[in-house]
C-alpha cells in the first residue's frame, strides 16, 4: 500500500488524538512533541500507553498488514514489522508533501 494511501486511512475507532485519519494522528503526535518538548512522554504522548496500536488498527482493518482487529480497537497477532515500515514510510511521505499557494 502506498504511503499516501496509509496517511489517508480512516482511524476506524475512537483514539486519544481524536484523529479521523492516520495523517491526523501523526500530526497530533508531532504537535504534542512540540507543545510538551522536554516533558513529552514517549510512553504516553497522547495520554495512554500502547498508543502505537492505534496506528496498527487501521492498517489491519484496511488489509495493509496481516493481523486480526476486533470491534473495540484491539489488534491481535499483526505483522508489527510491516506496520512499522508502513508508518515510517507514511511519515517520510509527509516530508515530501508540499502545499502550493
Amino acid at each position: 500500500m502506498p504511503s499516501t494511501d496509509v496517511l489517508d486511512l480512516p482511524m476506524f475507532q475512537p483514539n486519544d488524538a481524536d484523529a479521523a485519519t492516520v495523517r491526523d494522528y501523526l500530526v497530533s503526535l508531532l504537535s504534542a512533541l512540540w507543545e510538551y518538548q522536554e516533558d513529552f512522554s514517549g510512553k504516553r504522548p497522547l495520554g495512554n500507553s500502547g498508543w502505537h496500536w492505534d496506528l496498527m488498527y487501521p492498517l489491519v482493518k484496511a488489509g495493509a498488514i496481516s493481523g486480526t482487529a476486533d470491534e473495540n480497537g484491539g489488534v491481535d497477532g499483526c505483522d508489527l514489522g510491516a506496520g512499522n515500515r508502513l508508518i515510517l514510510d507514511a511519515i517520510e511521505n509527509l516530508r515530501s508533501e508540499r502545499v502550493t499557494p
